[in-house]
C-alpha cells in the first residue's frame, strides 16, 4: 500500500513538472419537463478536484480536466441527483434534471467527515438551505438558527445574547466555517449570511471528529464556492430601529485561478423593552440602560484558490472583523468594541480516485477594548481613553487522509494541534498558553446494501489535563425511504484559559468570581436512536437523544460579607470549579411535505428533559418544549417567482439560575420574496413583518428576556446578483 501512494506521489509530481495538457467540458442543465434552465445546479467531476456552478442560464463550462472519459455527478436542492459520462473536450452537454418536491438529495459532510447525500449519512444531519434563508428574509447566523430550528433557543438579558443547543449553551458546542474551527469570540457575528450556501448541524456529542468543546453538537457553516468567470452581489436589508445590513460580494474565477472577497456592514440603534429597573430595594426606578445596546460592525474576507492541475489545488484566505457597542452615554461609562483578524492556508491533493488528503492552518486573533464614554475612577481614565480588556490567540493546523479500501472501508485518518494564548492587562494576566496535540481515526463499513457502520477515536494530549480518548461508534439501516440509525459518541471539554486564569466583577451585587487551576476537563456520554422516511413529497424524522455531562463547569461561593470584604474588597466571592454533573433527555421531531400548486408546509418540535444533578433543577439556560411552523407558496411566471413565507416560533418557558424563568412566548413573521431573472442578472426585492402580532417582553431592565423583540416590524431588502 505504501509503495503504491509513493508511485502515486511521483508520477504526479512529474506531471506537475512537464504541465501536462488539459482541457474542459461545456453545457447547459435544463429542467427535464419545462427545457427551462436549472440555475445554481453544483457539478462535481468524479476523481477530480474541479467543478462548477450552473448560471442564470444553466450554462457551466469545467476546465483543468485530463484528457479522456469523465463523470459529471449534477446535484440541486430542488431536483433529483443525476450523473453524466462525458469525455474531456466535449462541448453542448445538455443534462435533463427532474423536480424533486422534498430535499432528498442534499449532500452533507459534517455527520463523517466525508461526503454523503442526506439521507445516506450514518449520522443525522440537520440542514438550513440559501433558499430557506432567503425565504425567511434572515439576516444573521443566531436568528437563523433560532428561527428555523427548535434545537436551538436563545438566553437574552442585559448582558447579551447566549445560544443553546438541545439544552447546553454554546460553549459546549463549536462553531465550523467549511470544516475549520472557528476560534475566538464573536464567532457566529462573523459569518455573512448573505455568503451561506447551507448550514450543516449536527447535535450531540462529536468529540472523536471534532475535538475539544463538542459536547452538544456541531455548527458547520459552508458558503458558496461560485464558480463562474464574474459573480456580483449586493444584498441590503433596512428594519426598524435603524437595523440595516449591506453586503458586497466579488468574485472571479479564470479556471485554474479564483479570488473571492466580500464586505458586510451590519448597524442597529439600542432600544429599551421598559424605562424601568429594579433597584436593590426591589422598589422600581427609572433608567437608561438598554435592553439591545446599539452597535455598528464591519465584516471584511478575502479569499484565493488555485487549481494547479485537476488533483491538486491551493487556498490562501484572511478576514477582519470590528464590532463596536453604541450604549448612551447617560446610562454607561464605556463602549465594548471587538476585533478579530483571521487568516489560514490549506492544500487539497488527490493521491488517486480512492484517496485523498489534505492539510490546513487557521489563526485567529482576538482583541476586546474598553472605549470610556465617562471617567473612570476604577480604570483612572477619560471620557476617549481606550484600554484594552482581553487578548485571546488561536492557532489549529491539521493534516488529514481519506482513503476508500475497496468498496466496502472508507477510512479517515488525521492529526491536529490546537494553540490558544490569553492576556488581560486589567487583570494582569500575561500571556497565558495552553495546546492540544491530537490523532483521530474513523472507519465507515459498509456492510451490506442496507446495513452501514462507523467507528472511529481520537487520542489527545493537553498540555495540562494529559491524556484523553473520545470514541464513537453509529449504525444505519436503509431499506427504500425508510432509515434507522443508532450511535454512541463521548464528548471531552477542556476548561478554558479565562476559566482557568480571569477574574470577573458584577458591580449590581458587589460580586467576583475568580478562576481555579484545579479544574478538571467535563467529558459526556451521548446515545441516540433516528428514525427517517422520505417520500417523494414528504420527509418525516425523529430523533431520541440522551447525554449525560460529568464535571460540569460552574461557580462555587466560597466568601460572602466582611471575610469577603477583607480579603477580595468584595461582599461576595464565588470560583469556579467542577461542580455537579447533569443530564438532557430529548427528543427531536421534523416534518415537511409538498401539498402541490406551490404549497410547502413545515414544521419542527423539541421536547427536553434536562437535570442538574446537584440541585435537580433544570439547566441554566435550558426550556422544556420549543417548536418551528412554517408554511410557503412559490409561483413562477416566466422570468418572476413571487415566494410567500409565514414563519412561527414557539417557546415554553426558558430557566436561569440567576434570573428565574424567562415566559413562553410565540412570535410570528410574513415574508415575501419577489424574483426577476434577466439574461446575466438576478433582482429579488423582499419586503415583510416581523413579529405580526407586536408580542414583547416589557418587564423591567435586566430580566431573563424571553426575546428582545421591539414589537412588529417592517422590512424590506433587495439583493442584486449578477453572473457571467
Amino acid at each position: 500500500m505504501k509503495k503504491k501512494y509513493i508511485g502515486m506521489l511521483l508520477a504526479w509530481l512529474c506531471g506537475v513538472m512537464t504541465l501536462s495538457a488539459q482541457t474542459g467540458v461545456s453545457g447547459r442543465v435544463i429542467n427535464a419537463d419545462t427545457n427551462e434552465p436549472v440555475v445554481g445546479a453544483n457539478i462535481r467531476v468524479d476523481h477530480s478536484l474541479t467543478g462548477d456552478v450552473t448560471n442564470t442560464r444553466g450554462e457551466f463550462t469545467i476546465s483543468n480536466l485530463p484528457e479522456g472519459p469523465h463523470t459529471l455527478n449534477v446535484s440541486h436542492l430542488n431536483y433529483t441527483t443525476e450523473a453524466r459520462e462525458v469525455r474531456s473536450g466535449e462541448t453542448g452537454v445538455v443534462i435533463r434534471m427532474r423536480e424533486s418536491m422534498v430535499q432528498l438529495g442534499q449532500v452533507v459532510v459534517t455527520g463523517t467527515g466525508t461526503h454523503h447525500l442526506m439521507k445516506n449519512s450514518p449520522v443525522p444531519v440537520n440542514v438550513i438551505t440559501s433558499r430557506e434563508l432567503s425565504n425567511a428574509g434572515i439576516s444573521t447566523l443566531d436568528e437563523a438558527l433560532q428561527k428555523l430550528t427548535p434545537s436551538f433557543s436563545n438566553m437574552t438579558n442585559g448582558m447579551g445574547t447566549t445560544l443553546s443547543l438541545n439544552g447546553l449553551p454554546e460553549k459546549y458546542f463549536v462553531f465550523l466555517e467549511n470544516g475549520r474551527r472557528m476560534g475566538g469570540d464573536n464567532t457566529y457575528e462573523r459569518i455573512d449570511v448573505s455568503r451561506i450556501k447551507r448550514i450543516e448541524i449536527l447535535s450531540g456529542a462529536s468529540s472523536a471528529l471534532y475535538g475539544t468543546n463538542a459536547v452538544g453538537g456541531v455548527v458547520n457553516i459552508i458558503t458558496n464556492d461560485v464558480k463562474h468567470a464574474v459573480n456580483l452581489s449586493s444584498d441590503t436589508r433596512y428594519t426598524s430601529h435603524g437595523r440595516f445590513t449591506q453586503s458586497i460580494a466579488a468574485d472571479v474565477n479564470t479556471g485554474r485561478f479564483g479570488s473571492y472577497t466580500s464586505y458586510r456592514r451590519s448597524q442597529a440603534e439600542s432600544w429599551q423593552l421598559s424605562p424601568y429597573e429594579r433597584n436593590k430595594k426591589d422598589s422600581l426606578v427609572e433608567t437608561k440602560k438598554v435592553a439591545s445596546a446599539g452597535f455598528h460592525s464591519d465584516n471584511v474576507n478575502q479569499r484565493f484558490t488555485y487549481d494547479a492541475t485537476d488533483r491538486l489545488s491551493f487556498q490562501l484566505r484572511g478576514g477582519y472583523f470590528r464590532n463596536i457597542t453604541r450604549r448612551p452615554p447617560a446610562a454607561y461609562d464605556y463602549d465594548l468594541q471587538h476585533r478579530t483578524y483571521s487568516w489560514g492556508a490549506g492544500v487539497k491533493y488527490l493521491l488517486s480516485p480512492d484517496a485523498y488528503i489534505t492539510a490546513d492552518y487557521q489563526a485567529d486573533f482576538f482583541s476586546s477594548r474598553y472605549n470610556f464614554l465617562n471617567a473612570s475612577k476604577t480604570y483612572k481614565t477619560q471620557p476617549g481613553d481606550e484600554l484594552v480588556r482581553k487578548r485571546t490567540r488561536n492557532q489549529q493546523a491539521n493534516v488529514k487522509g481519506i482513503f476508500n479500501l475497496g468498496e466496502r472501508n472508507k477510512v479517515s485518518v488525521g492529526v491536529e494541534y490546537l494553540a490558544d494564548m490569553l492576556s488581560s492587562p486589567t487583570e494582569n494576566i500575561s500571556h497565558k498558553t495552553a495546546y492540544t496535540a491530537a490523532i483521530f481515526a474513523q472507519d465507515e463499513i459498509t456492510i451490506t446494501r442496507q446495513l452501514r457502520a462507523l467507528a472511529g477515536v481520537r487520542y489527545l494530549y493537553h498540555e495540562f489535563f494529559k491524556s484523553y480518548a473520545t470514541p464513537n461508534v453509529a449504525l444505519m439501516y436503509g431499506q427504500g425511504g425508510l432509515n434507522l440509525r443508532a450511535s454512541y459518541a463521548a464528548g471531552f471539554r477542556a476548561p478554558t484559559l479565562s476559566e482557568l486564569y480571569a477574574s470577573e466583577t458584577t458591580k449590581a451585587v458587589d460580586r467576583i468570581t475568580i478562576g481555579n487551576l484545579n479544574l478538571k476537563p467535563e467529558k459526556s456520554d451521548y446515545f441516540s436512536l433516528n428514525a427517517e422516511y422520505a417520500h417523494s413529497r414528504f420527509t418525516v424524522s425523529t430523533n431520541f437523544f440522551y447525554n449525560r455531562i460529568r464535571d460540569m463547569i460552574d461557580y462555587r461561593t466560597i466568601a460572602t460579607g466582611e471575610e469577603a470584604k477583607k480579603q477580595y474588597g468584595h461582599e461576595e466571592v464565588r470560583q469556579r470549579d467542577n461542580v455537579y454533573k447533569a443530564e438532557v433527555r430529548g427528543i427531536n421531531v421534523a416534518a415537511q411535505a409538498y401539498l402541490g400548486a406551490g404549497f410547502r408546509i413545515g414544521a419542527g418540535y423539541t421536547h427536553l428533559d434536562t437535570k442538574d444533578d446537584e440541585t435537580g433543577r433544570p439547566i441554566d439556560k435550558s426550556l422544556r418544549n420549543a417548536a418551528n411552523v412554517n408554511a410557503q407558496w412559490t409561483r413562477t411566471w416566466g422570468g418572476y417567482t413571487m415566494n410567500v413565507y409565514l414563519n412561527g416560533r414557539i417557546n415554553s418557558e426558558r430557566f436561569s439560575k440567576t434570573y428565574g424563568y424567562a415566559p413562553a412566548y410565540q412570535v410570528w413573521d410574513l415574508n415575501t420574496r419577489h424574483t426577476f431573472s434577466l439574461r446575466s442578472v438576478i433582482l429579488e426585492p423582499g419586503v415583510g413583518i416581523e413579529n405580526l402580532f407586536n408580542y414583547t417582553d416589557d418587564r423591567p431592565y435586566n430580566f431573563n428576556y424571553a426575546t428582545l423583540t421591539p414589537g412588529r416590524s417592517v422590512y424590506v431588502s433587495l439583493s442584486i446578483k449578477f453572473r457571467r
